[in-house]
This record gives C-alpha cells, sequence and structure tokens, in this order.
C-alpha cells in the first residue's frame, strides 16, 4: 500500500497490514514491544474502521469520537495504524525509534497527527480520558472516549479512582477497553497481582461490562455498539497473536525479531491470514 492509497474500511484487513508493519519497524529498530503491540492491534483496526467516529478528516470536529491507548509500549501498533488509516505518512514507520524521528518506541503526541496523549508510564490514560468525557458531558459535546488500557496496567491505583470518578459522574460516553493477554513485563499478570474475579471487579465500581473474544472483528464491534453508563469491554486477547513462536510468551515482551524472525513471522501471517 502506497501513501496514496485510501484507508482501510475493513477491521482484518487493516490489522494484517499493521501486523507486517510492527514486525518490520520494532526489527529496524531493535526495539522491545512487539508481543504487546500484536495483541491490541486488532482492537485499535476494529476502532479505526468505524466503530469509533474519527479519522484523518475529522480531526478538527469538537464531537469527533477520543481514542487514547493507554498501554504506551504498544506504540507500534498505534502508529502502524494510524499511518495505514492516512494521519501521517507511512514512511514515517521506517523512522520509528531512530533519534530526532517523530515517532518515539512509547507512543508520543508531539508532531504526531491523530495521537490524542504521550502515554507509557502506566495509569495516565483512563484519569485523562475521564477528565475529557467529564468536560463534554459539561459542556454539552458529542463523542465518546475510548481509552485502551492493559490488563497490568490494571494494577495502578489511578485506574481505580478513575474508575470511580466516571461511576460517580455516570460517564456514559466514555469506554474502557482492556487487551486482557495475560501477561505482563516478566510474567503473568495472576502470578504478578490477581485481577480475577475482573469482571466483577468493574461491575463492583459501577460500569457496564462485557467479555468478548478479543480478536473477533465483529464480535468487538457489537460490544462496542451502545452503552448507558461507563462501558468496559474486557477483550481476552493472545499476546503476540498471529506469528506462533510469539504468542503467549514472556519472552517476546522485550525480545526484538532478528532478519530471520521476520521472515517466518512474515510467513505464519500469510498462512493464518
Amino acid at each position: 500500500m502506497s501513501d496514496n492509497a485510501s484507508p482501510f474500511i475493513d477491521s482484518a484487513e487493516l490489522a494484517l497490514a499493521a501486523r507486517h508493519e510492527i514486525i518490520s519497524m520494532t526489527s529496524v529498530a531493535q526495539a522491545s514491544h512487539v508481543a504487546s503491540a500484536l495483541s491490541v492491534v486488532d482492537i485499535l483496526s476494529v476502532l479505526y474502521t468505524g466503530t469509533a467516529n474519527i479519522s484523518a478528516k475529522n480531526m478538527k470536529d469538537p464531537d469527533r469520537d477520543i481514542v487514547i491507548l493507554s498501554k504506551g509500549h504498544s506504540a507500534a501498533a498505534l502508529y502502524s495504524v494510524l499511518a495505514l488509516q492516512q494521519f501521517f505518512p507511512r514512511t514515517w514507520l521506517s523512522q520509528y525509534c531512530n533519534n530526532d524521528a517523530p515517532l518515539g518506541g512509547h507512543v508520543t503526541s508531539k508532531g504526531v497527527p491523530g495521537v490524542e496523549l504521550s502515554t507509557g508510564s502506566l495509569g495516565h490514560g483512563l484519569p485523562y480520558g475521564v477528565g475529557i468525557a467529564l468536560a463534554r458531558k459539561k459542556g454539552g459535546a458529542k463523542g465518546r472516549v475510548f481509552v485502551v488500557l492493559s490488563d497490568g496496567e490494571c494494577d495502578e491505583g489511578t485506574t481505580w479512582e478513575s474508575a470511580m470518578i466516571a461511576n460517580h459522574y455516570n460517564l456514559d460516553n466514555l469506554v474502557v477497553i482492556i487487551d486482557r493477554n495475560g501477561i505482563q513485563s516478566l510474567t503473568f499478570t495472576e502470578d504478578t497481582l490477581k485481577l480475577e474475579p475482573f469482571a466483577d471487579k468493574w461491575r463492583a465500581f459501577g460500569w457496564q461490562v462485557q467479555s468478548v473474544p478479543g480478536h473477533d472483528y465483529g464480535l468487538l464491534a457489537q460490544s462496542l455498539s451502545s452503552q448507558s453508563k461507563p462501558l468496559c469491554i474486557i477483550a481476552e486477547t493472545t499476546k503476540g497473536k498471529g506469528v506462533d513462536f510469539m504468542e503467549n510468551t514472556v519472552l517476546w515482551h522485550y525480545k526484538s525479531p532478528s532478519p530471520d524472525d521476520v521472515v517466518v513471522a512474515f510467513k505464519e501471517l500469510d498462512e493464518h491470514y
């Protein structure tokens, strides 16, 4: 796809193209978090192919939706999706993590069209999203605020403080989507700090909650179609999704793909999709 091609309208096609970009750019940059990006890219692809009212053409519309990727270490996923949807030139991806290049290793909003908030220090995205959602509600602006969290990020106290505030103000324009891949940093989430019963916790905080397969484009879109109060979607995902040797392993949280890994990964993507 060239920079002059049309944006993707199909979530699966966008996700597949983004997976190729993620693997390539993290290999060239020798950067981390390829598996984290692969687990969340289907969620982002659903949002940026029409489920969220956001595109490169409506960024100045005060009533558009807002998407915040709070798990900022998965920057390669967001950058790939935004580039493929023409928010900025696709050629920027080849400069990922280079000194003085626009795309840093964690999500940065400075000079990057389509990025709402610089993230990476976990626990900041939802407080910001709550503030935007509350301001919109008080000011009468339309549009929803989508905040994509990692499951490990739900160890942070600011996440739960924000959940209480969202319920208190009945922020029915706020959506949290949790990339529930079960792995954080150096081990599994339940070995680090138990989250289960996870859905029950969000319900106890007053949220509307659904658990859905996080790689099923149709069910993801359907789960986001309506809400009557703050909505939490727990998207059950697989870390490293789409590349067999990366899936559900701690190793690929930090390991960079070698050139040989890229060849094998691309072959597996072509076979799977």
